[in-house]
């Protein structure tokens, strides 16, 4: 079978599914839900949110400057869903999801949300209209990391966390682990020979 010719349209996926805290400068906060998220530099720390401009958040975060992504999880899946479709000028998101305002320790007005493993505090750099949607270009200015995901060692299991992605309309778990970073040309360490006479035999 061959494959079919669609028309242009974005189909990079799986993507991760996060919870976008902002508010503006008179104290107001809000959740969306988005995907349209990711990384864009390493030094300095930056990432990007695309957002819709008729979405409710989207003056909060021209008006504030700021907002956080908040990893989610599988434990998070239904208030990822509900922030998603649901629009905060018709209700309180915080309370119909259950979810706790935290506060952000870098920045003056969006708070975090605490049951989030990870809290990706942001302040805006630069706003391009790109049609459809605004990407908030921004620099990562504090993180905060859940301790219960730490190890003896003091090392942060994020993969424990249950984090959930977004392909094609549905929610998915991350499954097992197929390999590490750099795997595919890493050595194998070298067997142990074995004592005494040629390789392989025993005097």
């Amino acid at each position: 079978m061959g494959k079919q010719i669609w028309k242009p349209g974005n189909m990079v996926y799986p993507l991760p599914a996060v919870m976008v805290s902002t508010a503006d400068k008179k104290g107001n906060t809000n959740i969306l839900t988005i995907a349209w998220t990711g990384t864009v530099c390493t030094n300095p720390a930056m990432v990007y949110i695309s957002v819709r401009p008729e979405r409710y958040s989207y003056h909060m975060i021209k008006e504030s400057g700021e907002f956080v992504i908040n990893l989610t999880t599988e434990e998070l899946i239904r208030a990822t869903d509900f922030c998603g479709v649901r629009s905060g000028k018709d209700m309180d998101k915080w309370k119909e999801c259950r979810l706790t305002e935290g506060r952000a320790v870098s920045l003056e007005y969006a708070p975090v949300i605490e049951q989030s493993p990870v809290n990706i505090e942001c302040k805006v750099k630069s706003v391009q209209e790109l049609g459809s949607h605004h990407m908030f270009l921004a620099e990562v200015t504090a993180v905060q990391a859940d301790e219960k995901y730490m190890d003896e060692n003091g090392k942060f299991e994020l993969n424990k966390t249950g984090l959930l992605a977004y392909s094609h309309g549905e929610y998915l778990g991350l499954g097992k682990r197929l390999g590490t970073f750099g795997y595919s040309v890493r050595k194998k360490p070298a067997g142990k020979k074995k004592k005494g006479g040629r390789a392989g035999r025993d005097e």
